[in-house]
């Protein structure tokens, strides 16, 4: 009983309750913006590797390879704390935007590559033979194919990014982790972080059931 009223004590879960759920709201629009930058920059970075010219192609497989090999808390460090050594200073929700979203940004290539590369090659000379631009060919026959592939890992890797906005707390952006460590300091209770894991669990289990359906559906379709 003790240990029961130590880790979840009632009152304190009550109490701390609102500031938890100004840590979500932050959590959630760091997600959101995140996935936004970081899947344009991706699919920009995709194009770039398969069809821009071999400077720029190896520009972004150059890019590719680091971001996919940086660890998002050292990115987020350099950002946060380093770029003010030269003059340049952006706030903590900006710098955990920059740094998710340039993680993101070199996951979602590769899965956007691998998505279009899985397209026919026929596909491309039946646009071309229709006298289709390179342009109008990816946004009205190509990408929407390769995005039936796409979806479930891109969706996986946006439920990573989500549990990744904890890091935000290490550069004292009031996320639901950085609230409920507050919050556990000031009642002196580990409580507050039970409620946050209970929150996170609440809104990333849904999440993470979608990706498990959509793997599903994705075989079945392939399978027939």
């Amino acid at each position: 009983m003790e240990l029961i009223h130590t880790f979840f004590n009632w009152e304190i879960l009550v109490e701390s309750f609102p500031i938890l759920l100004r840590g979500l709201g932050n959590t959630i629009m760091l997600g959101c913006a995140a996935i936004f930058f970081g899947c344009i920059g991706g699919l920009t970075l995709c194009l770039m590797r398969l069809y821009a010219p071999s400077w720029l192609r190896y520009l972004a497989i150059f890019y590719i390879d680091i971001f996919r090999a940086l660890p998002i808390l050292v990115v987020l460090i350099l950002i946060y704390y380093a770029l003010p050594l030269a003059g340049i200073r952006f706030t903590s929700f900006t710098s955990a935007t920059i740094a998710l979203s340039m993680v993101l940004a070199a996951f979602t290539a590769e899965v956007c590559r691998a998505g279009i590369e899985n397209i026919s090659k026929g596909q491309f000379e039946a646009a071309s033979a229709l006298g289709l631009s390179f342009w109008i060919t990816m946004r009205k026959v190509i990408l929407p194919q390769a995005l039936k592939v796409v979806i479930p890992p891109l969706t996986s890797n946006c439920v990573s990014i989500y549990k990744d906005t904890s890091l935000a707390s290490v550069v004292a952006m009031p996320d639901l982790l950085k609230q409920a460590t507050d919050a556990q300091a000031l009642m002196a209770n580990p409580t507050p972080l039970i409620g946050a894991a209970i929150i996170y669990l609440a809104f990333l289990w849904p999440l993470v059931r979608l990706v498990s359906y959509l793997e599903e559906r994705g075989k079945q379709q392939h399978s027939r």
